[in-house]
Protein backbone atom coordinates (compact mmCIF):
# COMPACT_ATOMS: atom_id res chain seq x y z
CA UNK A 1 0.00 0.00 0.00
CA UNK A 2 2.98 2.70 1.22
CA UNK A 3 4.33 1.81 -2.77
CA UNK A 4 0.96 2.61 -4.07
CA UNK A 5 0.92 5.78 -2.16
CA UNK A 6 4.40 6.41 -2.77
CA UNK A 7 3.54 5.82 -6.91
CA UNK A 8 1.02 8.45 -6.50
CA UNK A 9 2.97 10.62 -4.49
CA UNK A 10 5.35 10.92 -7.25
CA UNK A 11 3.52 11.27 -10.28
CA UNK A 12 1.19 14.10 -8.02
CA UNK A 13 4.86 15.98 -7.88
CA UNK A 14 5.93 15.27 -11.69
CA UNK A 15 2.71 16.88 -12.53
CA UNK A 16 3.11 20.07 -10.57
CA UNK A 17 6.72 20.75 -12.32
CA UNK A 18 4.82 20.09 -15.50
CA UNK A 19 2.56 22.33 -14.22
CA UNK A 20 5.35 25.00 -13.12
CA UNK A 21 7.59 24.25 -16.44
CA UNK A 22 4.50 25.45 -18.65
CA UNK A 23 4.03 28.71 -16.22
CA UNK A 24 7.73 29.64 -16.99
CA UNK A 25 7.26 28.82 -20.11
CA UNK A 26 4.21 31.29 -20.79
CA UNK A 27 5.88 33.98 -18.76
CA UNK A 28 8.88 33.90 -20.82
CA UNK A 29 6.46 33.96 -24.28
CA UNK A 30 5.15 37.29 -22.51
CA UNK A 31 8.45 39.10 -22.02
CA UNK A 32 9.35 37.84 -24.94
CA UNK A 33 9.58 41.25 -27.33
CA UNK A 34 7.18 41.18 -30.25
CA UNK A 35 8.90 40.33 -33.65
CA UNK A 36 8.96 43.68 -35.25
CA UNK A 37 11.32 44.81 -32.59
CA UNK A 38 13.79 42.14 -32.88
CA UNK A 39 16.68 43.98 -34.49
CA UNK A 40 18.30 42.44 -37.51
CA UNK A 41 21.94 40.69 -37.25
CA UNK A 42 24.94 43.38 -37.55
CA UNK A 43 26.24 43.19 -41.50
CA UNK A 44 28.96 41.24 -41.74
CA UNK A 45 32.22 42.27 -43.32
CA UNK A 46 32.64 40.92 -47.54
CA UNK A 47 35.29 38.22 -47.48
CA UNK A 48 37.70 38.42 -50.38
CA UNK A 49 37.36 35.29 -52.35
CA UNK A 50 39.58 34.45 -55.39
CA UNK A 51 38.06 32.32 -58.45
CA UNK A 52 39.48 32.12 -61.75
CA UNK A 53 37.77 33.70 -64.63
CA UNK A 54 36.66 30.76 -66.02
CA UNK A 55 34.60 30.04 -63.21
CA UNK A 56 33.53 33.55 -63.06
CA UNK A 57 31.97 33.18 -66.89
CA UNK A 58 30.75 29.85 -65.55
CA UNK A 59 28.61 30.86 -62.80
CA UNK A 60 27.38 33.95 -64.82
CA UNK A 61 26.59 31.58 -67.60
CA UNK A 62 24.45 29.59 -64.70
CA UNK A 63 22.71 32.73 -63.29
CA UNK A 64 21.76 33.90 -67.27
CA UNK A 65 20.38 30.21 -67.88
CA UNK A 66 18.81 30.68 -64.27
CA UNK A 67 17.37 33.84 -65.31
CA UNK A 68 16.30 32.68 -68.73
CA UNK A 69 14.08 29.80 -66.87
CA UNK A 70 12.86 32.06 -64.22
CA UNK A 71 11.43 34.49 -66.96
CA UNK A 72 9.69 31.67 -69.14
CA UNK A 73 8.05 29.91 -66.14
CA UNK A 74 6.96 33.28 -65.30
CA UNK A 75 5.60 34.01 -69.17
CA UNK A 76 3.90 30.85 -68.95
CA UNK A 77 2.45 30.72 -65.71
CA UNK A 78 1.05 34.69 -67.20
CA UNK A 79 -0.19 32.91 -70.35
CA UNK A 80 -1.61 29.85 -68.53
CA UNK A 81 -3.17 32.25 -65.90
CA UNK A 82 -4.68 34.82 -69.43
CA UNK A 83 -6.37 31.48 -71.27
CA UNK A 84 -7.94 30.30 -68.32
CA UNK A 85 -9.77 33.11 -68.01
CA UNK A 86 -10.64 33.37 -71.37
CA UNK A 87 -11.94 30.20 -71.24
CA UNK A 88 -13.98 30.70 -68.12
CA UNK A 89 -15.61 33.96 -70.15
CA UNK A 90 -15.94 31.99 -73.10
CA UNK A 91 -17.72 29.18 -70.67
CA UNK A 92 -20.36 32.02 -69.38
CA UNK A 93 -20.91 33.64 -72.78
CA UNK A 94 -22.15 30.31 -73.94
CA UNK A 95 -24.37 29.72 -71.28
CA UNK A 96 -25.86 32.24 -71.43
CA UNK A 97 -26.31 32.69 -74.61
CA UNK A 98 -27.77 28.88 -74.55
CA UNK A 99 -30.32 30.06 -72.17
CA UNK A 100 -31.46 33.24 -73.80
CA UNK A 101 -31.77 31.19 -77.64
CA UNK A 102 -34.33 28.81 -74.89
CA UNK A 103 -36.69 31.73 -74.20
CA UNK A 104 -36.89 32.77 -77.38
CA UNK A 105 -39.46 30.29 -78.75
CA UNK A 106 -41.92 31.20 -75.59
CA UNK A 107 -41.76 34.70 -76.52
CA UNK A 108 -42.41 33.67 -80.21
CA UNK A 109 -45.36 31.78 -78.53
CA UNK A 110 -46.52 34.65 -76.79
CA UNK A 111 -46.36 37.29 -79.85
CA UNK A 112 -48.24 34.96 -81.66
CA UNK A 113 -51.03 34.22 -78.77
CA UNK A 114 -51.36 38.24 -77.76
CA UNK A 115 -51.82 38.98 -81.74
CA UNK A 116 -55.72 37.60 -81.37
CA UNK A 117 -56.67 39.14 -78.49
CA UNK A 118 -58.52 42.25 -80.43
CA UNK A 119 -61.43 39.78 -80.89
CA UNK A 120 -61.62 38.89 -77.35
CA UNK A 121 -64.00 39.64 -74.50
CA UNK A 122 -62.59 43.19 -72.43
CA UNK A 123 -61.47 41.07 -69.35
CA UNK A 124 -59.36 38.53 -71.67
CA UNK A 125 -58.37 42.38 -72.85
CA UNK A 126 -57.10 43.25 -69.92
CA UNK A 127 -54.98 40.37 -68.95
CA UNK A 128 -53.69 40.46 -72.39
CA UNK A 129 -52.49 43.94 -71.74
CA UNK A 130 -51.23 42.40 -68.64
CA UNK A 131 -49.47 39.79 -70.55
CA UNK A 132 -47.93 42.51 -73.54
CA UNK A 133 -46.51 44.04 -70.86
CA UNK A 134 -44.68 41.12 -69.49
CA UNK A 135 -43.47 40.48 -72.75
CA UNK A 136 -42.23 44.29 -73.46
CA UNK A 137 -39.91 43.51 -70.20
CA UNK A 138 -38.71 40.06 -71.73
CA UNK A 139 -37.98 41.87 -74.87
CA UNK A 140 -36.16 44.65 -72.93
CA UNK A 141 -33.72 42.20 -71.18
CA UNK A 142 -33.18 40.85 -74.36
CA UNK A 143 -32.27 43.75 -76.02
CA UNK A 144 -30.11 44.81 -72.90
CA UNK A 145 -28.15 41.36 -73.23
CA UNK A 146 -26.93 42.20 -76.98
CA UNK A 147 -30.08 40.32 -78.57
CA UNK A 148 -32.08 42.41 -81.54
CA UNK A 149 -35.06 41.39 -84.18
CA UNK A 150 -34.00 42.04 -87.25
CA UNK A 151 -36.66 42.63 -89.86
CA UNK A 152 -36.09 39.97 -92.85
CA UNK A 153 -39.84 39.83 -94.32
CA UNK A 154 -39.47 40.86 -98.11
CA UNK A 155 -35.59 41.17 -98.25
CA UNK A 156 -33.17 38.74 -100.54
CA UNK A 157 -33.11 35.32 -99.04
CA UNK A 158 -29.59 34.67 -97.04
CA UNK A 159 -29.42 30.94 -95.67
CA UNK A 160 -27.01 32.87 -93.04
CA UNK A 161 -29.64 34.62 -91.48
CA UNK A 162 -32.39 33.00 -92.86
CA UNK A 163 -34.09 28.88 -92.62
CA UNK A 164 -36.18 27.54 -95.26
CA UNK A 165 -39.10 26.43 -94.27
CA UNK A 166 -40.72 25.71 -97.36
CA UNK A 167 -41.39 26.17 -101.50
CA UNK A 168 -43.97 27.59 -103.19
CA UNK A 169 -45.02 26.96 -106.86
CA UNK A 170 -45.67 30.00 -108.85
CA UNK A 171 -46.35 30.74 -112.05
CA UNK A 172 -44.44 33.90 -111.85
CA UNK A 173 -41.61 32.41 -112.90
CA UNK A 174 -39.80 30.33 -115.64
CA UNK A 175 -39.48 26.49 -114.87
CA UNK A 176 -36.06 25.98 -112.85
CA UNK A 177 -35.99 29.72 -111.59
CA UNK A 178 -34.82 30.40 -107.94
CA UNK A 179 -36.26 33.32 -106.68
CA UNK A 180 -34.18 34.55 -103.94
CA UNK A 181 -36.62 35.77 -102.10
CA UNK A 182 -38.48 35.43 -98.42
CA UNK A 183 -42.20 34.90 -98.90
CA UNK A 184 -42.97 35.29 -95.60
CA UNK A 185 -42.26 35.74 -91.83
CA UNK A 186 -42.97 32.20 -90.39
CA UNK A 187 -41.76 32.58 -87.02
CA UNK A 188 -39.06 34.69 -85.59
CA UNK A 189 -36.39 32.62 -83.88
CA UNK A 190 -32.70 31.71 -83.62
Amino acid sequence: MRKANNNNEESDDQMAEEKQGEEMNTDQEERAPPASKVEPPPAREPKPVTITDIELEQLKKEAAEFKDKYLRLLAESENARKRMQKERQELIQYAVQNVIVDFLNPIDHLENALKFTQQASDEVKHWAFGFQMILNQFKDVLTNNGVVAFVSEGKPFDPHLHEAVEMVVSSEYPPRHRNRRKLKRIQDGR
